[in-house]
């Protein structure tokens, strides 16, 4: 009988190792290997009961049985960390990313550091970190309200299109666009798509939304940010017979020209296992490492 299913971490919260879930992505190739020596470490490390989900990245929305588990690895890419944090948030599952895909801003371990990354979970070297998630419904479809941990983006689909996209906050008018497209970012998703669209980065730690508009025809719009206490409402003018709200580039919902979007956030957190690296700083060891922020051309 394993005694380390109780572990506290550098921040005071309890990691429960009881009962393990491994969550592997079959598109990845190596992913199958990597979740069954990551059993097989678990297994000599004394844990029984190990359960492995087979998940595909195709499947954009994981909506599968709940499994009885208490934390979560999670194999694969950024997407499959994304499908698994809105799938798992309403529990409060804390979930570790072990990266088989390509850039892996959302996991730390690469499958050649899993020993290493594991022994210092088990030593208690890690912090349980709360991460800010965004929930979406529009007026024509309240039913289905979508969540994200990234962002939520207001696109059109048709080519070469652009729409009027009128911005409120609290039910207070705030500016109108005329854009491609909208983006509403979590901290966590500062590094993803808004980045890509001229938006700031923003540390995790920080209770706030951006707001980026995709390519606006002007010269004076520039991206905000807000306390997440916010409500955000969107309101629609376009043409455009295809118009689509995305959470984390992955769930989509069609709306018409006329639509209004609401956005603010979920009541439920995201929970990342993230342990120490001696010598980096944290997330802007992440920054440095993943996106080669403020290093040198000749570095």
């Amino acid at each position: 009988m394993n005694t380390l299913s109780q572990i506290k971490s550098t921040n005071n919260k309890i990691l429960n190792l009881s009962k393990i879930g491994i969550i592997y992505n079959t598109d990845h190739k190596t992913a199958l290997s990597v979740a069954e020596n990551l059993e097989n470490i678990l297994i000599s490390k004394g844990f029984s009961g190990v359960k492995q989900f087979a998940i595909s990245g195709k499947q954009k929305s994981h909506e599968f049985e709940f499994p009885d588990i208490t934390m979560a690895f999670i194999i694969g890419g950024d997407g499959t960390f994304l499908g698994a944090a809105r799938f798992f948030a309403p529990y409060d599952i804390p979930l570790f990313g072990i990266n088989t895909g390509r850039l892996g801003f959302l996991s730390q371990l690469v499958p050649s550091g899993l020993q290493n990354g594991l022994e210092k979970i088990l030593e208690g070297k890690f912090a349980i970190e709360e991460r800010l998630m965004l929930k979406s419904q529009t007026s024509l479809n309240e039913s289905k309200e979508k969540t994200a941990l990234n962002d939520v983006a207001i696109k059109g689909g048709d080519v070469s299109r652009t729409m009027q996209l009128f911005l409120y906050i609290n039910d207070k008018h705030v500016c109108d666009y005329i854009a491609d497209g909208l983006i509403i970012s979590t901290p966590t998703g500062s590094t993803a798509y808004t980045l890509s669209a001229g938006g700031p980065v923003v540390v995790p730690e920080l209770e706030a939304f951006v707001i980026v508009p995709i390519c606006p025809h002007t010269l004076t719009t520039r991206p905000i940010v807000i306390p997440a206490s916010e409500k955000i409402t969107v309101k629609i003018n376009s043409e455009a017979e295809s118009i689509y709200v995305t959470s984390d580039g992955q769930e989509n919902i069609k709306i018409s020209g006329n639509d209004i979007i609401s956005i603010q956030k979920y009541e439920h957190k995201a929970l990342l296992i993230h342990i120490e690296d001696e010598g980096e700083c944290g997330f802007y060891g992440i920054l440095r490492k993943k996106l080669h922020w403020g290093v040198s051309p000749s570095s």
